[in-house]
Order: C-alpha cells, then sequence, then structure tokens
C-alpha cells in the first residue's frame, strides 16, 4: 500500500473517535474513551492488514476480527459503517437504542461484520482460540498446501478486563499448547480500568504469562503505525505460537479525561466533547460527521478489498479443480449435511440394549461422525468415562505420532478447562465449517455456564454431552452429584435439553440436536445402566423429538407419571404395583421439556391431562422445571436437599427412589383427591 498522507490519516482517526464519541453522547450511554484511545491501532489493522470482503460479511476465505473488550463497541460499528459493511449512520445514531443493529456490546447476528457475541469480558478472546483451532482443522482436513480454505488468520483486540477474566488463562493456554500461529491479538495495555488505574488489581507481569503459555509476545506504542505493521508482519511469520502484541495507549484520547477512569464508561458530556472537538480542529456543529475525503478514502478501500477477495477466490476455483473430492466435503460441511434417515442409522440394535446412557450416547457419537464427517470435539479430562468419549480411528488433535498433520484430527483434549472448552467450541461453530461437540460431567455445567448461554444467545450449533446426570454418580457424594442443574439449564431460553431414558430417546436426542442449526443441544446422560423401555405399538422415533410420548398406556388413568431419564423405567414399575392396587396409570417419558412446550396444546393434553387427573412428575434431581406439568393439585416426586456419598443402590433406597417407595408415594397422593 502506498503510505497514507499524515494529515488524512488524522482525519481518519478523528472520524473514528468522534463517530464513537458522539454515538456515546446521543445515547447517554456507552464507553467512549477506548475507542479513542484504540483508533489509530485499528484502523491500521483493518485497512493494511484484515481481509475481508465489505458486500459479504460470511465470506469463508475472510481473516475474523474479534472486539473482545466489547464495551469498545463503537469502535467496530465505525469501521464497519466507514468500510460499507452494512451499516448506515442511521444505524449509528440508532447505537444503544431498542430494535437498533448497534447494541451496547456487539451482538453476533445483529450487525454484519460482528463475528462474536463479546459482552462477557474474556469470552471474546476464548472464541477467537476456537476460531483458530477451526482454521487449522479445516485446513488440515480440505486444503491441499497453501490452497483451499483454512488459511485465514484470527485478529482480535483484547484489553485488561479480558485478561483479567479467568478464561483467559485457560484458552491461552490451550492456544499455546495448539501452536495456533494465525492467532494474533493486540492488547489494549491502557492502564485504567472503571475503578480506576490496574495497579489497583492487575500487577501481573503479562509479557512472562503469555511466553510461558507458549506466545509469541512483543510490545510496542499504540501510535506507532510503522512499528504495528512490523509486529503483524512477525506475529503472522510465527506460524506455530499465537501472538500477543501488547499497545500501550491512552484511553479517551483527546480528551480532557484522557488516562482517566472517567473516559471507561460514561459519555464525555456535551462541554467536553465540545472541547475535544475544537481541540482536534473537528467541526463542532455537525454529529457522526464523516469528511468527504475520509468518505472517498473508504469507498476506494472498500472496492480494494472486494478485488483482493476476486484474487482468493480464483485459488480456491483452483483448488477446487484439483482436489474436487474434497471441495464436495468441505462444501457438505459447511451446509451440515446428515443422512435422511440419521434417526435409524443412530438407533439400529439399541431398542434391546440395558446400559447407561452414557455409552448408549457412546455409540451414536460414533456412528453420527461417521455419517457427519465434520464433527470435531472432546471432554474436559474425562473421555474416560464418556463425556464425550474418545472416538476410536479419528486422530486427535495435537497427536502426531502416525505422522499425521498436527490439527487433522476429530478428537479433542481439552484438559481440566471446562469454561474455555464451551467458549472453544462455540468458536469452532463460529467458523462456519466443523460441528463442534464437548462435554463433561453435568455437575460441572456450572464451570462452563457462561458460554453455554452465549451459544444459546447467538444460536450456535454447538452440542453439549454431559454425563453422570443425577444423585446415582454415587461414591463421589454430593459435590459431584447434580441436584439443581437440570432446571437451571432448563430455564435458559433456546437450550434444549435431553435427558433419555434408553438407547432409543439417546439415539433419537442426538439425531435431533444434529440436524438442528439454530442452536445448541444438550444431553444428560446417566452413568448407571438403564432397562430398555417397554413401548407401546405405533411408536415412532420421531416422537421423542416431540418431548414426550406414552410408555405404558392405560384405559382410563386414575394416575400419569411424567418421568425423566433413569426415573422413566422406575415410573414403569411403580405404575405395575399401582396396578396391582387398582391404581391405572399412565407413564409419560418426557426427554426433552422444551420441545415438549412448543407442541400445541390440545395434543399435550392428551398425554398430560387438564380434567382433575393427578400428575406425578418424577426426576431424581430438584425438579421445579416440572412443576407446570403437574399444576396445581400435581406432584413434583424429587429431590429437595443435596446428595450423599454411597453406592448408587444404597442412595436410591435413602431418597425414596425405589419402585415401592413411589408407589406408596403416589398411592398417598391419588387417595387424597378420593376422601
Amino acid at each position: 500500500m502506498t503510505p497514507l498522507d499524515p494529515t488524512l490519516r488524522e482525519r481518519i482517526e478523528n472520524t473514528i473517535r468522534f463517530l464513537a464519541v458522539d454515538a456515546v453522547q446521543r445515547a447517554n450511554s456507552g464507553h467512549p474513551g477506548a475507542p479513542m484511545g484504540l483508533a489509530r491501532p485499528a484502523f491500521q489493522l483493518w485497512d493494511a492488514h484484515l481481509r475481508f470482503d465489505p458486500d459479504d460479511a460470511e465470506w469463508p476465505l475472510r481473516d475474523r476480527f474479534i472486539l473482545s473488550n466489547g464495551h469498545a463497541s463503537m469502535l467496530l460499528y465505525a469501521l464497519l459503517h466507514l468500510y460499507e459493511v452494512g451499516l448506515t449512520h442511521d444505524d449509528l445514531a440508532a447505537f444503544r437504542t431498542l430494535g437498533s443493529k448497534t447494541a451496547g456490546h456487539p451482538e453476533y447476528g445483529e450487525a454484519a461484520g460482528v463475528e462474536v457475541t463479546t459482552g462477557p469480558l474474556g469470552q471474546g478472546f476464548a472464541h477467537g482460540v476456537g476460531m483458530a483451532l477451526a482454521a487449522r482443522a479445516t485446513r488440515a482436513r480440505f486444503a491441499a498446501g497453501n490452497d483451499g480454505p483454512g488459511q485465514h488468520f484470527v485478529y482480535g483486540i483484547v484489553g485488561d478486563g479480558d485478561l483479567m477474566e479467568g478464561i483467559s488463562a485457560e484458552a491461552g493456554s490451550l492456544a499455546g499448547h495448539w501452536k495456533l500461529g494465525n492467532l494474533i491479538y493486540l492488547y489494549d495495555d491502557n492502564q485504567i480500568t472503571i475503578d480506576g488505574g490496574t495497579d489497583l488489581s492487575f500487577s501481573e507481569n503479562v509479557r512472562g504469562r503469555f511466553e510461558a503459555q507458549g506466545w509469541h509476545v512483543q510490545e510496542l506504542d499504540g501510535e506507532d503505525v510503522d512499528g504495528l505493521d512490523a509486529a503483524l508482519a512477525a506475529a503472522r511469520e510465527e506460524t506455530d505460537r499465537p501472538s500477543m502484541i501488547s499497545l500501550r495507549t491512552v484511553i479517551g484520547r483527546g480528551s480532557v479525561f484522557a488516562g482517566q477512569s472517567k473516559a471507561h464508561g460514561s459519555p464525555l458530556g456535551p462541554d467536553n466533547v465540545l472541547q475535544a472537538k475544537e481541540s482536534a480542529g473537528w467541526p463542532t456543529d455537525q454529529e457522526l460527521y464523516v469528511p468527504d475525503d475520509v468518505r472517498a478514502y473508504f469507498q476506494e478501500r472498500a472496492a480494494a478489498k472486494r478485488a483482493a477477495r476476486a484474487e482468493r477466490e480464483a485459488g480456491l476455483s483452483r483448488w477446487r479443480e484439483a482436489q474436487p473430492d474434497a471441495a464436495k466435503a468441505w462444501e457438505a460441511a459447511r451446509a451440515g449435511a446428515i443422512p435422511a434417515d440419521l434417526d435409524a442409522k443412530l438407533a439400529e440394535g439399541r431398542d434391546d440394549v440395558a446400559d447407561a446412557t452414557r455409552n448408549h450416547g457412546k455409540d451414536a457419537l460414533t456412528r453420527l461422525s461417521e455419517a457427519a464427517p465434520y464433527l470435531i470435539g472432546g471432554s474436559a479430562d474425562l473421555a474416560g468415562s464418556n463425556a464425550p468419549p474418545i472416538l476410536k480411528g479419528q486422530g486427535t488433535i495435537g497427536v502426531t505420532d502416525d505422522g499425521s498433520d498436527f490439527y487433522a484430527g476429530t478428537n479433542i483434549h481439552f484438559g481440566v478447562r471446562e469454561h474455555a472448552m464451551g467458549a472453544v467450541s462455540n468458536g469452532i461453530a463460529l467458523d462456519g465449517t466443523l460441528r463442534p461437540y464437548c462435554g463433561t460431567f453435568l455437575i460441572f455445567s456450572d464451570y462452563l455456564r457462561p458460554s453455554l448461554r452465549l451459544a444459546a444467545l447467538m444460536g450456535l450449533p454447538t452440542m453439549f454431552v454431559f454425563t453422570h446426570d443425577s444423585i446415582y454418580l454415587g461414591e463421589d457424594g454430593p459435590t459431584h452429584q447434580p441436584i439443581e442443574q437440570l432446571d437451571a439449564l432448563r430455564a435458559m431460553p433456546n437450550l434444549p435439553v435431553f435427558r433419555p431414558a434408553d438407547g432409543i430417546e439417546t439415539a433419537a436426542a442426538y439425531a435431533w440436536i444434529a440436524r438442528h442449526r439454530k442452536g445448541p443441544g444438550l444431553l444428560a446422560l446417566t452413568r448407571q445402566k438403564l432397562p430398555p423401555l417397554p413401548r407401546p405399538a405405533g411408536f415412532q422415533l420421531e416422537d421423542v423429538e416431540r418431548g414426550a410420548y406414552v410408555v405404558r398406556a392405560v384405559a382410563d388413568p386414575k394416575v400419569v407419571l411424567v418421568a425423566t431419564g433413569s426415573e422413566v423405567s422406575l415410573a414403569c414399575d411403580a405404575a405395575e404395583k399401582l396396578h396391582a392396587d387398582n391404581i391405572p396409570a399412565r407413564v409419560v417419558s418426557l426427554p426433552c421439556l422444551e420441545l415438549f412446550e412448543q407442541q400445541p396444546a390440545e395434543w399435550r393434553q392428551t398425554l398430560i391431562p387438564r380434567d382433575g387427573t393427578p400428575v406425578v412428575a418424577v426426576e431424581a434431581g430438584r425438579g421445579q422445571s416440572l412443576q407446570g406439568l403437574v399444576g396445581t393439585n400435581g406432584l413434583v416426586y424429587g429431590i429437595d436437599r443435596f446428595g450423599a456419598s454411597a453406592p448408587y443402590a444404597d442412595l436410591a433406597q435413602f431418597f425414596g427412589f425405589t419402585p415401592d417407595q413411589l408407589c406408596a408415594r403416589v398411592t398417598e397422593h391419588v387417595r387424597s383427591f378420593e376422601e
């Protein structure tokens, strides 16, 4: 590129600064300081280094950009507007207002060019690690040398808050271990937090920390354009280490609050905005102003970005011609192609097998990986407990004893890093080619809940596979036995939670999740062995995907037992005992409450009536999410305390989850309505 005229550069940078300042002031809410301090390095990164097409924010070969310190959102919105990536002047004026594309923090799916939702600090950092891993894995699976997909870089800006959050330590460790040389972060080292200087709480050696994790670290002044160009070039040459470029910046540069925490999280105020504009020689009578020469420059650069895409597409066309099978497989992965008969494939031979649903899940995931060979994932050091398992013969990321590509495997060892595991998996989904799955014990869903929530919020097709789903975990005791987790997870919008009762339900759940691409899916699987369920004539796998179905039908039931997971077979056994006491009991299996609640009310009431028939919901957990099914006269048969350490059979007896105990309580409940 021809060196930019210094005067024009200053006008461009001031345009970015004052677009942010004006939008924040107009909304009377926001964070102007970081955009003001980052205008120069952010513009230089986007202009001279970032590869993207302003007309197609989903172009697969684009470089990715992540603003992890998402409170600086107007920096990103200003750049997207200037480079003609979909945001208009009116969109900037609507910053932080209801229904606008320019939310307070960048929201994936709301504005073109926003690669990831970065509200909670540290999440953008960690999701970017997943995006970089996905690129390397895509290249290993489909590309040939320097031709084909997966050759792009993942760039990002991170702040002090990102590095303080624990997830960045987990994700940074993984990035270094995985040698992600395609990951390059700029660290906005402005030494300011909301409460004051970073010295209040953050005095670690950031360079030493990341070097210890295997990163390539450089330091320079944030206003040094030539130094930044050289540092970015050096980072791209460093193919076996992720890079951190530490930039010393001044928050609120050009304002009366420069270098102060007052510039962080609130508008400058009308008088201070006026003063900053006067000091910069900026028009004081215009809001969200873009000078004509600045507009012309960005129009020229946007055209250059489009032309650069054409060059990359020519190389991709050559790859398609030379590697037609790889190209076809890549396109199938991008489309999420699966066989029409996936349900039957996953369920074959599982109808009469007594086993833990974690083992049924292992079988289903293995078959799914064969039907959809673009899967990739693993567990937080619990693959030996099938949470989720290592898929045999599919290779492992980072294991190259057989001479295979470092990134060619399906299996990922995340180590004991649940939080980063969730975010990395989401990052893989955001990349758009490979389909991620991950998991651990259900109790540790608490450790990755923020990342799981972001998957639901962004509508990412991440598969979460949790095992050891109840007190029947046994001797590990209450710290490992989930009680409230199922309820808490069901409370999350856009998160179907499946708790299957046997091999057929497990297979159907996996099939539904595999087809579902507008959000995550979650499985809660047992440690203990379960019998195959008896099912009435006419049962179809699609019944599971409606969320609930009758597994034991009776004429004129006096009670309806609704159960999930391991308690469905318990309910069936109790129903037999109730029948002997002249209490006919219908049993309904509820593998997924959310899917059931999406069905028409009239159909739901054919399963769980509202005619006064007593309804008892059975689940070896808190069970509060099932209260709506039983009504005011119903009963939730659950657990209202933490677990205990003992063999699982002893726990069943202690907590009342045996056929005799359940039968006695249901009988008592039903008789109370007959008196």
